[in-house]
C-alpha cells in the first residue's frame, strides 16, 4: 500500500472569513497518510473515534487518540500523520466567533460531555437557537488537559544517532552509560544536552516515547502484556506502573475495545 502525501496552504490566523463558530469533519483514513507542513485562519481541536494519529509542531510530536485531543490554535504552522485504518475527527473553532482555550498548541481531554457536544452539533437538524447554546457549552467544557502524549525530539549530530535507535526499536534497553560508551562522550555529556533539546532527562525521554508507542499499538487492539513486552518491559504491571508516571493515564484508557 502507497502512502498518501496531503499539501495544504499555509494560511495566518483570522486571514480568511470562516462562516462558522463550530463545524465539525470526519474521515477515515485508507491509508497511510502524511500532511506536510501547513496551517489554518481557525483554530482546531484534533481527536479521533478510532486509532492514534500524531501532530507534530517544530521539534514537538503530540500523539492523538480517542482520549487524548489536540488543539491547534489558529496560524500555527504544524504536519500530521495517521495511519491506513484511523478514523480522525476535528472540529473547526472560527477565528473571530471563539476564543481560544491556549496561545500554543495543548492537549484537550476528551470527556464523555465533550464528545456528546460536538456530537450533536452534527445534527443538521438543530435550531439555530440550540446550536448557539451548544456551542456555548461546548467551549465552557474545553480547556487544556496537564495530560498529554508529548515528546520533543531531538536533533543534534550528538543525540540524533539516540533518537533514530529508540523509534526504530522503543523496546532498545541501552541505558545512559551504554549510549554515552557508543558515541565516545561522558553521560553528562548526553544528560546536558537532552536537558537543553528536549526539557527533560534521557530516562523521562525514553519513557515518553514508549509511551506514545504503547498508545498506538493500544488503539490498535493489542493486548497490555504483548504491548509491555513490544516497548521494553519485563512485566505489564512494571509497564503500567511507567504509563500511569508518564501520562497521569493507565493504559486501559487507549485499549481498543
Amino acid at each position: 500500500m502507497t502512502r498518501e502525501t496531503r499539501v495544504l496552504p499555509v494560511v495566518a490566523a483570522g486571514a480568511v472569513e470562516t462562516p462558522f463558530a463550530i463545524q465539525g469533519y470526519d474521515e477515515v483514513i485508507t491509508r497511510d497518510t502524511v500532511w506536510g507542513e501547513h496551517s489554518h485562519p481557525f483554530h482546531e481541536l484534533l481527536w479521533n473515534e478510532r486509532g492514534a494519529s500524531t501532530a507534530v509542531v517544530g521539534a514537538r510530536v503530540w500523539t492523538i487518540t480517542p482520549a487524548l485531543g489536540m488543539w491547534m490554535p489558529a496560524g500555527t504552522l504544524h504536519s500530521g500523520s495517521a495511519v491506513a485504518g484511523t478514523w480522525f475527527r476535528a472540529s473547526f473553532f472560527g477565528f473571530h466567533a471563539t476564543p481560544s482555550i491556549s496561545d500554543t498548541p495543548v492537549a484537550v481531554e476528551i470527556t464523555p460531555l465533550l464528545r456528546l457536544l460536538l456530537e450533536r452539533l452534527g445534527d443538521q437538524r438543530l435550531s439555530a437557537a440550540s446550536r448557539s447554546t451548544t456551542e456555548a457549552m461546548v467551549l465552557d467544557a474545553l480547556e487544556p488537559s496537564p495530560r498529554e502524549l508529548l515528546v520533543h525530539a531531538p536533533t543534534s549530530a550528538l543525540l540524533r544517532p539516540i533518537a533514530e535507535a529508540f523509534h526504530e526499536n522503543p523496546g532498545d534497553q541501552r541505558t545512559l552509560a551504554d549510549w554515552a560508551a557508543v558515541l565516545g562522550v561522558s553521560t553528562r555529556t548526553i544528560t546536558r544536552a537532552f536537558h537543553a533539546e528536549t526539557g527533560t532527562s534521557f530516562a523521562r525521554w525514553v519513557a515518553s516515547l514508549r509511551a506514545q508507542h504503547a498508545v498506538a499499538l493500544l488503539t490498535r487492539g493489542w493486548e497490555v502484556e504483548a504491548v509491555a513486552e513490544e516497548v521494553g518491559y519485563r512485566s505489564a504491571s512494571a509497564f503500567g506502573a511507567a504509563f500511569r508516571r508518564t501520562t497521569g493515564l493507565t493504559p486501559g484508557t487507549f485499549r481498543a475495545p
